[in-house]
This record gives C-alpha cells, structure tokens and sequence, in this order.
C-alpha cells in the first residue's frame, strides 16, 4: 500500500482525539504494522511483523483503533480476525476476495468507474430501502488459485 505514513498517523490521531483518546506508544506500532502487511492481517501475523509487540496489548489496541473507525475488521470463512486500516485513512478503495476453503483474504480494486458505478448502486439502494450506510464493503467468497 502506497500511503502517506505521517498523514495516516495524523488521521488516527485526529480519528483518536475526537474519542477523547491518545495515540499512545503502544499503538503507534500497531498502525506500523497494519501499514507494513500485505493485506488485512490477523494478530498473531501482526505479532510477527513486529516482534516487540505483545498480542494482549495488539488485541487491546485494535478494539480501540476499531472503535474509533481507524481499523476495519475483516471476518473469513474461517472465522478468524483481520484487521486493516479504514479506507478513509489510506484513500485507498479496495474489496476483499476471501477463500472459503483456506480463509486467505486478498484485496482487489475495480476501475474507477466501476467503483463510482458501484458506490452510485449501493446508494440508490440505501436510498430506496431507507438503510443508512455507515461503511461500504464488498467481500467476495469463493476458492482461491490455491486451493484445490
């Protein structure tokens, strides 16, 4: 991912200080680590990107970043956790193909005017239904190359 670390790190502070909570040292590490991973990632891979970081104080500073719209949970197939970084902070738009037999989650990206399509439809949809849309997703399930 090809993001602005200063900003994004100025966005969770802002997402943080608007919670009346601080972006403090133990999770400044944990956006390094969802900023280095190649997709969302579970704890213990986050774990493994850092080897400082200790799962209780990861898994407390996600509910938080969570909490706060800085991090989105991403659930597989396999009911295991990832976490990635909001949308709204990368400016990056991208979905999720996620593998029903090993549960890895890969992101994709449509063509801007696909998306614009995409986000047009979701609205329209929102609209007619009178669902008001708090995080737009989409996650597609299926078997990836991998898998047999």
């Amino acid at each position: 991912m090809s993001v602005d670390v200063d900003e994004l790190h100025d966005g969770v502070v802002r997402r943080l200080a608007g919670a009346g909570r601080r972006h403090t040292s133990g999770r400044r590490p944990v956006v390094a680590a969802l900023v280095s991973a190649d997709g969302p990632a579970t704890i213990s891979e986050l774990v493994d990107l850092d080897v400082q970081l200790a799962q209780s104080s990861v898994y407390r500073n996600l509910a938080v970043l969570e909490e706060v719209g800085a991090v989105t949970r991403v659930v597989a197939h396999d009911d295991r956790v990832r976490f990635e970084l909001a949308e709204a902070l990368t400016h990056h738009p991208h979905h999720h193909l996620i593998c029903g037999n090993c549960g890895v989650v890969g992101d994709f990206e449509l063509a801007a005017d696909a998306e614009s399509a995409l986000r047009g439809a979701l609205a329209r949809i929102g609209r007619s239904t009178r669902f008001r849309m708090d995080l737009r997703r989409l996650d597609l399930l299926g078997t990836c190359a991998a898998c047999p």
